[in-house]
Formats: structure tokens, sequence, C-alpha cells
């Protein structure tokens, strides 16, 4: 009886929808941020080694952003799952979430475990055959993948918290993970305090050791402070029927996160045709634009558990109206994304570029893709409640046109032109594209679904 009183007094239940988004979302948020800045930090400091140092890392790219894209996709299905299981006061069924999430995440790593093992090298020398961008890329891939672990607890851990309304513990957790990467990175990379100077393979090592005591910490709060979760390690059996329903919404995410992995490849294979200066600014385009789409994921990780929850509540207003003040504060951050970026991107890039060439095609990129901001605001909040709802599916469609079936077709066209400033508008194109279809579907879909509750 003391189970269900506590599970019935969720606050995503209760509070009004504004204050229930902000406090969910705003430490997710802060979170996000500070891992984009030690993203940044890294691509800064290996930036002062050499061009082809920081070509190492943006080559390395898409694997990290597909490591992310697993663990965060199999999150998301956590979250959704054991939302909608805390909505209908299912305790057993809420623990069977957590702990099949935890084993998902376990089995994951190790694939990636044995990539960084065997094709590392591989991976680098099918892109380019300059052989100090090889080496240090390699070197930095086989340390992220080979400890991948660290990277899958800590989304894993963090996401429970979430799942559960508890996105301040989880925030302090990213906090001390971001906080380690940001010092040791120069440290590693540059050899200060008595550590050996490692190059691009010291900004793998800051990564690491700050995903795994990130980790750390998030498992201690779980352990500790999420009582709506008990975890109970001892005896545990997987669940085929409930890593089902995790993938029925985590899978779809898996891809839809993971194409950009793809999509990155793609890219770069088609700036290569221009010059390894283009790849470069590619990659810096990616750390720097994260520092716009953070907060944008903060709303759209906060949304899936609270839309899951009131569905499971069957509180169809509740949904719709968080979703609505979800829109508008994406709508806001996006248009100040774009602000910055057109009226700021000297300022931005002389942090990371100083061969002028690289700094011509970089200043095009950022004014050129950031006019599509608002339009993947949009995409970014209603395939949160496609999530949410169990139509990860949807999400996917929305986000395989995007990434793939829209901008690599339009980049390939786009470069035929022999003009690497016309493949940035790939970008906004395929971004206004997929909003239309975005709205679509959950116009003829989702708002009728919502409307039989």
């Amino acid at each position: 009886m003391d189970e269900e009183i506590k599970l019935s007094e969720n606050m995503m239940g209760t509070m009004s929808e504004n204050k229930l988004l902000l406090t969910i979302s705003v430490p997710m948020m802060i979170s996000m941020l500070i891992q984009a800045l030690y993203n940044v930090v890294d691509s800064y400091f290996v930036s002062k080694i050499s061009e082809n140092a920081l070509n190492a890392v943006a080559l390395a790219f898409p694997l990290q952003n597909l490591m992310i894209g697993v663990s965060v996709g199999t999150g998301v299905g956590i979250n959704s799952l054991l939302s909608r299981r805390l909505g209908q006061k299912n305790q057993k069924a809420v623990n069977d979430a957590a702990m099949n999430g935890i084993f998902l995440a376990v089995l994951s790593s190790l694939v990636f475990v044995a990539f960084g093992v065997f094709f590392s090298r591989m991976y680098f020398e099918s892109q380019t055959k300059v052989s100090e961008i090889v080496e240090g890329g390699t070197a930095y891939l086989s340390i992220c993948t080979i400890a991948s672990f660290g990277i899958f607890a800590e989304i894993t851990f963090s996401r429970l918290l979430q799942s559960t309304g508890r996105t301040m513990y989880s925030m302090i957790g990213q906090l001390v993970g971001a906080g380690t990467n940001i010092i040791l990175d120069p440290i590693m990379i540059f050899g200060y305090l008595g550590f050996p100077a490692m190059g691009v393979a010291g900004a793998a090592v800051a990564t690491v050791a700050g995903q795994i005591l990130g980790a750390s910490v998030d498992l201690f709060f779980n352990l500790k402070k999420n009582n709506e979760i008990q975890f109970k390690f001892k005896g545990f059996r997987p669940d085929l029927q409930v890593i089902r329903q995790i993938y029925a919404v985590g899978f779809p995410a898996i891809l839809n996160t993971s194409i950009v992995s793809f999509m990155t490849f793609g890219m770069n294979r088609i700036l290569l045709g221009f010059s390894t200066a283009a790849t470069a600014v590619m990659g810096v385009y990616f750390k720097l634009q994260s520092f716009i789409y953070m907060p944008v994921f903060g709303l759209n990780n906060a949304l899936v558990p609270i839309v899951a929850y009131n569905y499971g509540a069957r509180k169809p207003d509740r949904i719709r109206k968080t979703m609505l003040i979800a829109l508008m504060y994406a709508s806001g951050i996006m248009l100040i994304g774009i602000l910055i970026f057109q009226l700021m991107p000297h300022q931005i890039l002389s942090l990371f570029i100083e061969k002028p060439e690289t700094f011509k095609i970089g200043i095009a990129a950022l004014k050129t893709i950031s006019t599509g901001f608002i339009f993947s605001g949009i995409i970014l909040i209603i395939s949160a409640v496609f999530q949410a709802l169990g139509h990860g599916v949807y999400a996917l469609v929305v986000q395989i046109i995007r990434q793939l079936a829209a901008v690599l077709p339009l980049a390939y066209l786009f470069s035929l032109s022999g003009d690497v400033n016309m493949v940035w508008w790939a970008f906004p194109v395929a971004e206004i594209i997929s909003a239309l279809i975005c709205l679509a579907i959950y116009r003829f879909v989702v708002k009728r679904q919502l409307l039989m509750l």
C-alpha cells in the first residue's frame, strides 16, 4: 500500500505544466550545456596541436555519436516504459524496466569494445590516407570504444534518475563527469603535472575518465535517492517481453540518433572531395551547434517522461499544454542560436581555426546551416511526443528523411556546382522538408490518439 501511495504522488501528474517542464528540463539543459562545453574544450585543445589532429577527432565523431545514439536510444526506451509504468502505479513493472535496461547497456558496450579492438584503424583508413590523421584518430577512437562502458553506464543511470523526475541528481552526475574531462584535457594532451604528453589520445583519456566518474555518481544517487525504483541485481534474469517493450521505442530512437553518424560519414566523404579544410569545418560546426541544440535536447528529454506519465494516467490536456510550452521554449532557443551564428561567426571560429581558407569556409557554413535551426526545434519537440506515446517509428521516419533521404542527396547535388559553400544549403532545406512531414504525422495520427483518451 505504501508503494502505491508513493507512486501516486509523483509530481509529473500534479505540478503545473510550465513549472513541471522547467523543473525537469532546466537541470537537463544545464548538464547538457556542460557536456557541450567539454566537447568544445576537447576540440579547442586538439586544434592547438594541428589541423590534422582536429581532423582526427572530427572523423572519429560518427563512431562516438553512434555510441551516444545506442546509449541514449536505449535510455529513451527505458524512460518511456518506466514512466508509463509509474503512471499506472505498477511497481514490479517499474523495477523490471530499470533492470533490463541496465542489462541492455552492458551488452551494447561490449559490442563497441570489440569494434575498438579490431576495427578502429580500418575505419580511419577507409576515409583518408593522411598518416597523422590515421594514427591520431585510431588512438583516440580505440580508447573511447574500449572504455565505452563509461558512457553507457553514465547515460543509463542518468536516464533512470530522469524517469522519476530526479533531474537535479542527474545534473550533478553530468557536472562531475564534464568537470573531470575539462580539467584533464590539457593535462593529458600536453603533459602537465608530470603526466606524459599524449596528444590526441590524451583527449580520449580525459573523456572516458569523465564518463566513468559521472557514471559512478549517477549510480550512487540511484541506489541512495531513487526510491521509486527498487534495484535487485542478485538473481536478475533478462525478460524478453520487457526488452521488446524497451526497444519498441528505444530501437527507433537508437536509429534516430545514430543516423547522424551515417550522415556525418557521408558528408565527410563529400567534403573530402573539396579539401580536408572542409571536413575540419564540419567537425567544428558539430561541436559548436551542440551549444544550441543541447538545451532543446533537454526539453526533448524532459518531455518524454512527462508525456508518457500523463498518457498512462489518461490526462491528454496536460500532454497538449506541455507540448505547446516546449515548442515555444525550443523556438526561442533556436532563434538565439541563429542570431549568434549570423552575427558572431568570426569570433567563434577564431577559437579553433587559423588558416584563412578554412576560416572562410567556416563562416559560410555557420551562416548557412543556422537558417534551419527553427525547424529543427519543431522536429525535436514533436518527436519527443512520438517517442513518449510509443510511436518511436514516426520519429525515426522523420529523422531518416532529415539526415539521410534529404540532406545527403541534396549535399551531393549541390557539390556538383564545384562550390563547397553550396553544400551547406543541404542542411536548412532538409530541415524544412522534415518539419512539414513531422507536423503532418502529428496532425493525422498522434493528435487523434490523444482525442481518444
